[in-house]
């Protein structure tokens, strides 16, 4: 961890260095100050322009705020045959579904389906059961596991790059 600080600390150094070069450089260079004035001149906006500038900047943080803190895909339920928790997950630029609903105590089964040739998606894990998959391409690789307690465990591809959580009610 030392290792890492002082990595950093000697970036940040060589940064303030370069930044403090380049300031006095740009004291050092001659400015003609004789076609310059000393009074700032205001330039008038049209007040439709203002305005629709100003929702246009509010729309925009409307639909960042939907898109990561209200944009929760909602869990799908497993479906039980004959004991079974079974469920099909696309691995495609992702996981869909990204949230996988199950029962405690049962076996789970998810197919997962791999359309993506990303070699960022070749391999499932889910840490908290063990478990590690090769994702074939274009093929479905059944992973079965049974949760003992309820709670919310990830799964992501190898690189942890793209998530998904098995969310297991009591």
């Amino acid at each position: 961890m030392l290792y890492h600080h002082q990595i950093w600390g000697t970036l940040a150094s060589v940064g303030i260095a370069i930044g403090m070069a380049s300031g006095v450089q740009a004291t050092e260079m001659s400015v003609d100050h004789s076609n310059s004035t000393t009074q700032f001149r205001t330039i008038e906006q049209p007040l439709g322009l203002k305005v629709a500038v100003t929702l246009g900047g509010l729309t925009l943080i409307g639909v960042e705020l939907w898109w990561f803190l209200f944009n929760k895909s909602k869990g799908q339920q497993a479906e039980s045959i004959q004991g079974i928790q079974e469920l099909t997950i696309t691995v495609d630029g992702g996981y869909n579904p990204a949230t996988v609903v199950v029962k405690v105590g049962q076996l789970v089964r998810l197919n997962f389906l791999r359309r993506d040739p990303n070699s960022c998606l070749e391999k499932v894990l889910l840490p908290d059961f063990h478990i590690m998959r090769e994702l074939p391409l274009n093929q479905v690789t059944a992973v079965e596991f049974t949760p003992e307690k309820p709670g919310r465990y990830p799964f992501t591809c190898g690189m942890n790059m793209f998530r998904g959580v098995v969310e297991v009610q009591g």
